[in-house]
């Protein structure tokens, strides 16, 4: 087996599948550009997390990220990273039902939120702005999160420049991935923790 400049030939890919693979595995994660911002500095630990849904907040209009785990349900301030709302005992414990719902809480009360995760549900991969998000895996199951903007791809593109590796998923499985519908957060969370980036206007 011959090996490639950043790790060995996979039997059964082709030359340009290969460099693919060598072009991601030599990315390293980097800060996501401006004008994304980390919402924690470095995540909120939700143990046992089943999957996120984003909501609108009914007094600031800003966004909400709801988080199931087996431990209860969290609701967060997309933009503070404050958690506003705890259920260590929630009625709908997990997503049900055609739309993937659980039952909101603090200012969700009385609404449901659709949930996207480990039961199936998935978030929106591109925003306003030219933003988009993917999920790659060349040492799977470590998986990569990357950003690019303005059409950028990580197979023709420099790193950093028009597309970023902001996400390197080492110790849990990734749950969710993708933007909130307002385009103005970007969430991933794994079976152990939820990091958010923020941006000021969509």
């Amino acid at each position: 087996m011959t090996s490639s400049s950043h790790g060995s030939a996979v039997p059964g890919l082709t030359p340009y599948q290969q460099k693919l693979r060598d072009r991601i595995l030599a990315a390293p994660q980097v800060a996501a550009p401006a004008p994304w911002r980390p919402v924690f500095d470095t995540c909120a630990a939700v143990g046992g997390l089943v999957g996120i849904g984003f909501a609108v907040d009914p007094e600031s209009g800003g966004d909400l990220v709801m988080a199931v785990s087996t431990a209860g349900h969290g609701l967060f301030d997309a933009t503070t990273g404050e958690r506003i709302a705890r259920d260590p005992d929630p009625e709908g414990e997990i997503p049900e039902g055609p739309d993937l719902t659980c039952p909101g809480l603090g200012p969700l009360a009385g609404t449901r939120v659709r949930i996207a995760g480990l039961y199936g549900g998935g978030l929106h991969s591109t925003a306003s702005g030219g933003w988009h998000v993917e999920v790659v895996g060349p040492d799977w199951p470590n998986e990569r999160v990357l950003l690019s903007a303005s059409g950028g791809m990580f197979h023709r593109d420099v790193h950093g420049e028009k597309w970023w590796h902001v996400f390197h998923s080492r110790w849990s499985e990734l749950r969710a991935v993708g933007f909130s519908p307002s385009g103005r957060t970007l969430a991933v969370a794994t079976s152990s923790d939820l990091s958010l980036w923020s941006r000021s206007e969509a």
